[in-house]
């Protein structure tokens, strides 16, 4: 059986939240990071299917990138992943398993995280290298679903729920093991005014601080 080199590990996360920010421009890109910074977020995600989403990428990175992880979603290609490379951005997302992503991403030292749904594309997914597993739609899986599937990866495998999951869904998606989050649409819709953006983000971090066990 073929060996893949592993990506990059996850950085140590005080909190494990990702921001999804679909349909980002590049104009609100530094002000909508900042305010995510500040309110407590260490991961910004801007996928591919955003207008001009190297350019936000790139200045979210300038902006941010020492001390939050950036990078893309929507992420289908190996240059692709060569792409959000060069615009600074150190986290790979995708909606799925593909080779040539994880690959890539663990050869240029990034951070991968595809997404699941089955065991087969879990194993799949962890086989080619991925630092940790995208539950996607979360919301159709389920907590138990995904608790179920927990119980055959290896230890330690780090898993995140996305895909319709909001702060009322947190306590559930904890008991099942999951300790990443991503937050789309019930944390930013493009058009959004940065006081409802703060408000919401300012909600989420709240919700994940009341965890048992407190943090990831």
């Amino acid at each position: 059986m073929q060996e893949f080199s592993s990506s990059a590990p996850f950085p140590s996360f005080k909190r494990g939240l990702v921001a999804i920010l679909r349909g980002l421009t590049p104009d609100e890109a530094e002000p909508i990071g900042t305010i995510l910074a500040e309110a407590g977020f260490e991961a910004i995600e801007v996928p591919l299917n955003s207008p001009q989403p190297l350019r936000s990428v790139e200045i979210l990175a300038k902006a941010w990138g020492d001390r939050l992880l950036i990078g893309a979603g929507t992420v289908l290609s190996a240059s692709a992943v060569a792409d959000v490379a060069a615009a600074g951005g150190r986290l790979i997302v995708s909606p799925n398993v593909e080779a040539e992503v994880l690959v890539e991403a663990a050869r240029r030292g990034l951070v991968s995280m595809p997404g699941v749904f089955t065991p087969t594309e879990a194993l799949a997914a962890l086989r080619y290298g991925a630092s940790g597993l995208k539950f996607f739609p979360a919301n159709v899986l389920g907590a138990a679903g995904l608790g179920a599937i927990r119980a055959i990866l290896p230890p330690g495998t780090l898993t995140g729920a996305v895909g319709g999951v909001a702060e009322p869904d947190f306590p559930a998606f904890w008991q099942a093991g999951v300790r990443i989050f991503g937050l789309g649409t019930s944390l930013y819709r493009p058009g959004d005014h940065p006081d409802e953006v703060a408000k919401r983000a300012r909600r989420v971090i709240a919700a994940y601080d009341a965890l048992p066990a407190g943090r990831s």
